[in-house]
């Protein structure tokens, strides 16, 4: 199945939080392709310093939630707290899709509820993978067109 994941860091060295991220992603996941780092400004939340961010696509038939578990304990060993709502963070991976699959679950929501929203999800996307459409939403590049306007 092929999945997409955002991945963004905010604390200490960005660059190097994402580079293990992805290593340690691909241990669990066939990572095809990864995008440019992108320093982006941050969405909400507090004030704190801008993010770097990127998109990976993988191939996996492991099940979105078990994909979900291993992102999570990956956040957890790159230091990675929950204390504040949209808060700074040394690493977040986000699951943005998972196939075609539409999910609405208390702990999983797929395709990302806010996908459609972010240019720091939607312009690293679009880069490495030109025709991708978000299920439901449409053409990445018609999405990203929209929020630029």
């Amino acid at each position: 199945m092929k999945v997409v994941i955002a991945l963004g860091s905010n604390i200490g060295d960005t660059n190097s939080h994402l580079h293990h991220a992805i290593e340690e992603l691909g241990k669990v996941i066939s990572i095809t392709k990864v995008s440019s780092f992108y320093k982006t400004e941050p969405v909400g939340g507090p004030v704190q310093d801008d993010f770097l961010n990127a998109v990976l696509i993988a191939e996996s038939d492991l099940d979105p939630l078990d994909i979900l578990v291993a992102m999570q304990e990956i956040e957890t060993l790159a230091g990675r707290t929950r204390d504040v709502h949209w808060g700074p963070r040394t690493l977040d991976l986000d699951l943005i899709t998972y196939g075609d699959a539409i999910i609405d679950e208390p702990h999983l929501e797929l395709p990302h509820p806010r996908a459609h929203e972010r240019a720091f999800v939607l312009g690293p996307w679009l880069e490495i993978d030109p025709e991708g459409v978000l299920a439901g939403k449409g053409q990445i590049k018609d999405l990203l067109e929209a929020i630029k306007q």
